[in-house]
């Protein structure tokens, strides 16, 4: 539907250009907005290949650099260049919004703090869609990341378990928060999975690459399963932050010092991750760490494959329900090889299951459902009298 003059008009901030979880939520956020006939602007800190795809989907992408939380930051010189970057983005984020003079803000993740602020500032209804769930660091911290949301106008938080942990962070939070599934759509061409496994069992971990997320379990389980008789090879495709190359380096040396060469392969990142989907019997999601949801978990059901993924709150929250998973204790690569050798001995029955769990999965995610949530959400931050409207220039 194409956006009329007199359409309301969001402003919609992310955190990076990329294709990882958050990002392809964002897209799915972006795509509602402008099928619903509104006018959508969206501000990205930098380019990337989520850019042509906000602008094929015809919302109008702004590059607008500003700060974006990291760990690295946490300390007194990346804390000084942190507050300089929010000088300088504040007053490029003031000129943009009054440019686009929306109706109201839409920023995803918390880890983008300065729109919320300046959304206040300005007088801009907010919505911030949380997607973190920093539930197990320092109480300070996780106040310090929740403190711009006292900005916000409503929450969406992407889990009940990221909710919990928000509201825990700053209680005060709780009464403008709402949980949304993310909507994920699923692959356009499934494929079935074999029906008879012939080696190796080929395992796939899809996502970011850095200690949270586990990866060098998955590694060390594989290295196991291999030595109790089990043929199996992993590949992994996913990238490193920048600043972070130190732990691929480490999963090199790692499969380097197990002789697991042949068994282990890198793949970096790649987009198109239903491939990767199509060509594995089993996906592994071996996160160290909390979890707010597990996108990619869910991703492995809508494709049809059984998951073995770590058993955290926000993992387990977003695979209830679903028979072709199982659960392990985070960080136990042992754990983890015997569910890999339960794979490959009741491959037939996990099989069937996780094609019937593909179902259940693309209805509990639909995009259109999802879509029309968030759409609602914002809708809803209109104000009743109209406001002067005019197309983006």
């Amino acid at each position: 539907m194409a956006a009329t003059a007199d359409a309301p008009v969001f402003f919609l901030a992310h955190a990076g250009a990329e294709l990882y979880g958050a990002d392809r939520v964002f897209l799915e956020s972006a795509k509602a907005l402008v099928a619903a006939g509104a006018q959508v602007a969206v501000a990205l800190p930098c380019g990337g290949p989520l850019v042509k795809m906000l602008d094929d989907a015809g919302a109008r992408v702004f590059i607008c650099p500003s700060p974006v939380l990291r760990k690295s930051m946490l300390n007194p010189l990346g804390l000084l260049r942190l507050a300089g970057e929010a000088v300088a983005g504040a007053v490029r984020g003031i000129r943009l919004l009054r440019k686009i003079r929306p109706d109201a803000l839409y920023v995803n993740t918390v880890t983008i703090p300065l729109w919320p602020v300046l959304g206040k500032l300005l007088r801009l209804p907010v919505l911030v869609h949380v997607h973190e769930a920093e539930r197990t660091a320092a109480k300070l911290v996780r106040t310090a990341l929740a403190l711009p949301l006292m900005c916000a106008t409503r929450i969406v938080c992407n889990s009940h378990y990221s909710a919990q942990a928000l509201a825990e962070a700053l209680p005060r939070l709780a009464g403008r928060t709402k949980v949304v599934y993310n909507g994920l759509p699923g692959p356009p061409a499934p494929a079935a999975a074999r029906t008879t496994l012939g080696p190796p069992l080929r395992v796939l971990y899809v996502g970011r690459l850095s200690q949270r997320k586990g990866v060098h379990t998955a590694i060390d389980a594989v290295v196991l399963a291999r030595a109790a008789g089990l043929d199996v090879e992993l590949d992994i495709v996913g990238a490193v932050f920048e600043g972070n190359e130190a732990y691929l380096d480490s999963l090199h040396e790692q499969v380097a010092a197990r002789d697991a060469g042949g068994a282990v392969h890198f793949h970096g990142f790649d987009p198109d991750v239903w491939k990767w989907f199509s060509a594995c019997d089993v996906a592994v999601v071996p996160s160290a760490g909390d979890e707010p949801f597990g996108d990619t978990a869910v991703e492995a059901v809508l494709a049809g494959r059984p998951v073995i993924a770590s058993r955290t709150p926000g993992l387990a929250e977003a695979t209830g329900g679903y028979a072709c998973v199982q659960l392990v204790e985070a960080g136990d690569p042992a754990s983890m090889a015997a569910a890999l050798a339960l794979v490959q001995s009741q491959w037939p029955d996990l099989a069937a299951a996780a094609a019937k769990d593909a179902a259940v999965a693309a209805a509990r995610h639909s995009p259109a459902r999802y879509g029309s949530r968030i759409q609602a959400e914002l809708m809803d931050l209109l104000p009743v009298a109209d406001a002067q409207r005019r197309p983006l220039s």
